[in-house]
């Protein structure tokens, strides 16, 4: 049976090898950095992410399944530090971008998802300046302004259900959006 590179590296770690780890970041610092990087405003939180990831990594090896790929696991732990990080920084700006290309990613098709090849920093904005003026509202009041549904709705003269519904489409509509601009970048 012929193991994969992903397979020989984690048996290669787990008995301490440390070139082998060196081969893991070697592999995968790109991809990791490239995903935090299009999720966050700030390069430098970025580079300290990513670090974190390969700590955590390192450290969770033992429970690494090593039939499994390594990046989708990486990308895993990305994930889980992007939340954390959200629940700490609640009143930084960022925060509300982040946590609308976590809720983006998550509707959208695992085949969509972007790399540092694919830089949402660049497509957001555009997308978002593509949104009707009601749905950019209440994009902007739901994730920088922190606000509530209600007070939302108080503010568009409309009730809250509507404004849930305007919120669901315009998360829809930006997920479109950034899936053609995704399918454009990739000809």
């Amino acid at each position: 049976m012929l193991l994969s590179i992903d397979q020989v590296l984690i048996e290669q770690l787990r008995r301490g090898d440390r070139a082998a780890f060196a081969a893991v970041i070697e592999q995968h610092q790109r991809a990791v950095f490239g995903y935090l990087r299009a999720r966050l405003l700030q390069s430098t939180d970025a580079d300290d992410m990513t670090q974190e990831v390969f700590l955590r990594f390192y450290l969770a090896q033992a429970r690494f399944d090593s039939t499994a790929l390594i990046r989708p696991w990486l990308l895993g732990i990305a994930r889980n530090l992007l939340r954390e990080h959200v629940k700490g920084l609640k009143r930084r700006k960022e925060v509300a971008w982040t946590e609308l290309c976590l809720e983006l990613e998550s509707v959208m098709p695992p085949d969509a998802q972007w790399t540092d090849d694919d830089d949402v920093m660049r497509h957001l904005p555009i997308c978002l300046d593509g949104l009707g003026p009601s749905a950019r509202e209440a994009i902007e009041l739901q994730y920088r302004g922190e606000r509530k549904l209600a007070d939302i709705g108080r503010q568009l003269h409309r009730s809250e259900g509507a404004v849930k519904l305007l919120l669901h489409r315009a998360r829809q509509a930006l997920k479109d959006c950034l899936e053609r601009r995704k399918k454009r970048s990739e000809q």
